[in-house]
């Protein structure tokens, strides 16, 4: 029997120590982070021969570079002599030296110098190049995949690739970054926010500004879209909204992409998030806010900005309130409202198929 009903009437939320126990937090690293395509930047960061950053993806460090033949690779930053870092941090380079032992690599991964090693028999430098990452790029944004067998990029965006393409992402310009430590579960943020079940309560200043009554939630293999349409100026309003036209096309688009990427899609902004896990009971989520060029530097981009901010620190609040209760002898598991949880039974679905033998083993299927 699944351990998530795919009956959304009949079924029930994933059991509470699966954002409690370490020991699932550790498995999904491996069954989920290091198999799927995972969000690390954008290629403003990666523009010319020889920019370069460093991350890493389920504990594993990366470089990802700009070659000479202007192609973007991914390597594991992992010197191949004794295992110092290749690179660090970010910039621009046009070989790259770890500062372990002075083992020296090209943009595209090949050893061109090690140190100290004449004499070693068998030694070819051709045999100890940087092992290389998947990488690839869609809508200027940067993904990684440790997996050498997964899907291309593109497939996994399925249905959701044109939806998002159509707002002009890549006309627009990076404006600022902000980064929150939640002490939640990264799938405490997430089941929050698949739904605007919540907006009523917890959004006010949003739920003004969205039609709630027409807040609709599409599921899709392996994402989720949201979408409503912007409420607009109306006559009596006690304060000026943020938008003040009254389109039917105007909307504010959500875009999940499974497990741990968002897009934020609004008229005049756009912003990205990328939902890190760091332990059990803590996630760092990274949004970069990009706007429309003519914009940066006014009041408006500011107030964007701003308003935005607000919107997550509410969910900041709510989200580690629930994780604290996740403790709870009272609670196990739950059920989903089947008119406003599509979202969030359709990601349960999906973590539930990726770990499967770890849930059955450790968390079980009883409520």
């Amino acid at each position: 029997m699944s351990l998530v009903d795919p009956n959304i009437a009949c079924a029930w939320t994933l059991p509470a120590r699966l954002y409690t126990d370490s020991s699932v937090f550790s498995a999904e690293q491996e069954q989920i982070f290091a198999r799927t395509w995972q969000l690390v930047g954008h290629r403003r960061q990666v523009e010319k021969a020889g920019d370069f950053f460093t991350t890493q993806v389920a504990n594993e460090p990366l470089l990802v570079v700009r070659g000479n033949d202007a192609r973007l690779r991914g390597f594991f930053n992992v010197c191949r002599h004794r295992a110092g870092p290749a690179a660090e941090g970010c910039g621009s380079r046009k070989v790259f030296r770890c500062v372990y032992h002075g083992w020296t690599y090209a943009l595209d991964g090949t050893l061109i110098h090690s140190t100290e090693m004449d004499g070693v028999e068998g030694f070819r430098h051709e045999d100890f190049a940087l092992l290389p990452a998947r990488c690839e790029e869609w809508f200027d944004l940067i993904f990684v995949n440790l997996d050498p067998l997964a899907p291309p990029l593109v497939d996994s965006l399925g249905a959701l690739r044109p939806m998002a393409e159509r707002f002009p992402f890549r006309s627009m310009k990076f404006f600022e970054r902000r980064t929150y430590d939640m002490k939640c579960n990264w799938k405490t943020y997430v089941d929050n926010y698949l739904e605007g079940f919540h907006l009523p309560t917890v959004h006010p200043g949003l739920n003004r500004e969205l039609a709630f009554n027409a807040y609709t939630v599409e599921p899709h293999a392996q994402g989720v879209r949201q979408f409503s349409p912007i409420r607009g100026a109306q006559s009596g309003d006690a304060a000026p909204r943020r938008y003040q036209e009254n389109r039917e096309d105007l909307t504010a688009d959500y875009f999940w992409l499974f497990p741990n990427w968002m897009l934020n899609c609004y008229p005049d902004n756009l912003s990205v998030n990328m939902i890190v896990p760091v332990e059990t009971e803590r996630t760092m989520a990274i949004f970069d806010f990009y706007l429309i060029e003519k914009d940066l530097g006014t009041a408006a981009a500011r107030s964007s900005v701003d308003f935005s901010n607000q919107v997550q620190i509410e969910d900041i609040g709510i989200c580690e309130a629930v994780q604290k209760n996740l403790h709870s002898r009272s609670y196990q598991r739950g059920r989903f409202s089947a008119t406003q949880e599509k979202g969030v039974h359709a990601f349960h679905r999906i973590y539930a198929e990726r770990m499967a033998e770890i849930i059955t083993s450790r968390a079980g299927t009883h409520q």
